[in-house]
């Protein structure tokens, strides 16, 4: 998606009002989450949802308070955690009693933990895909008495010949290792088999409209459209051999990139997404959806090394995936500016290039996009909430709360 160069512009006269308009200036880097873009971002989730309930993805977000604020929307319902011992937290702090952990447990304290909560265990779904994870969980209990909620992960790539394209996740594939897996979690006491997850991440994770690189966006969205047509089917054959072993509650599949044709399955009754509320770099090229930037950080120029170059103080925010350059951070506004080839972002200090730079004072704020959704909130104990040109909150970050999943 483009973004005009004047609503960028506009964006840091906002930001720089609201700085200004605080009583002490902040510490730097200065993360906004600006809640009119989120707004209207999840806004957007719900309308392309179609009616299913979107479950936020909790590792997109990592602020309990905009978890909250999502969760309280019509569209929304429930979490899809990143590990267990945030789902027990999300749980005790009464931010959702709805937990899905997107990924297979082998903490052993925190597995001890769940079972010794009846309550805890009927809120928090584990996701296995492998016997061995049950026998993980049996390990540490002495009793079956508290029933473990369990989902079913099946691998949601697309598979041509010998190629696979898409996560390397779960073992699971067909549905004859699907309903071998649900028979063995149904002849285990202390174990209910309530959902499945599909995450078909080489669509919903990929962007596929990149203006500099047509020929490849052409490819993706082949691929893209060969995945969901592939998927549909085996998903429809694994969801009626399962009817056979017991009545799923959920089946959980998509992300911010794949709502629309997620959503088209009648196999999913539930969509997950995060990401899609506060726009990343890396999502700003997609043909079905274009979301609102909405996270920012900070970063005041400290040094003018020429009349060309503009130095602001630290900036190393990289996104983490296969090392490149749509990994960096993205100088953002004002519009027009660069990182350099030879420094790119550093951990100390961050040249900016470009038309920009030149108009810079030290002391001026540039603010930056992550490429990524929720690690941003990993380098920052608050985050500060922007509504119009003011600063409305200021709210802590799972690292403000002393956690770190």
């Amino acid at each position: 998606m483009a973004h005009s160069f004047v609503d960028r512009n506009r964006l840091w006269s906002r930001l720089n009002d609201a700085v200004a308009g605080l009583e002490a200036p902040p510490a730097t880097p200065c993360v906004v989450v600006d809640l009119d873009a989120f707004d209207a971002n999840a806004a957007d989730l719900e309308r392309r949802a179609a009616g299913k309930p979107v479950r936020v993805a909790s590792k997109s977000v990592r602020v309990p308070e905009l978890l909250r604020r999502a969760l309280t929307r019509d569209g929304f319902s429930g979490v899809l955690a990143y590990t267990l011992r945030e789902a027990l937290w999300l749980d005790e702090q009464a931010v959702s009693d709805d937990i899905v952990v997107a990924y297979p447990s082998v903490d052993r304290g925190a597995l001890a933990q769940l079972v010794a909560s009846p309550s805890a265990a009927a809120h928090i779904t584990l996701m296995v895909d492998d016997p061995a994870h049950l026998d993980v969980v049996d390990s540490v209990r002495a009793s079956h008495a508290v029933q473990v909620r369990v989902a079913i992960e099946i691998d949601a790539g697309l598979r041509m010949g010998r190629q696979h394209v898409g996560p390397k996740r779960s073992p699971l594939y067909g549905a004859d290792d699907v309903l071998a897996m649900a028979r063995t979690i149904e002849s285990r006491n202390g174990f209910r088999l309530v959902g499945v997850m599909t995450y078909e991440g080489q669509v919903a994770g990929v962007p596929d409209d990149v203006p500099t690189q047509r020929a490849k966006s052409l490819v993706v969205r082949r691929l893209k459209s060969a995945s969901m047509s592939q998927l549909e089917v085996r998903r429809r054959e694994i969801a009626n051999a399962l009817r056979a072993v017991t009545a799923l509650e959920f089946w959980n599949a998509g992300g911010s990139g794949s709502v629309e044709a997620t959503v088209a399955d009648p196999v999913v009754t539930e969509v997950a997404a995060g990401s899609g509320l506060l726009a990343p770099g890396l999502f700003d090229h997609y043909q079905s959806f274009h979301p609102r930037p909405a996270a920012f950080y900070g970063l005041p120029v400290v040094r003018r090394p020429s009349p060309e170059i503009a130095t602001v103080h630290g900036g190393g925010l990289v996104a983490s995936g296969p090392a490149g350059a749509d990994r960096l951070p993205i100088p953002w506004a004002p519009a027009g500016l660069h990182l350099t080839g030879l420094e790119g972002a550093g951990e100390v200090q961050t040249p900016l290039t470009g038309h920009a730079a030149a108009l810079l004072a030290i002391g001026d704020l540039v603010w930056f996009r992550h490429a990524k959704s929720g690690e941003l909130f990993e380098h920052t104990n608050t985050v500060r909430l922007l509504s119009g040109n003011t600063f409305v909150d200021e709210v802590p970050t799972y690292r403000g709360h002393g956690l770190a999943f």
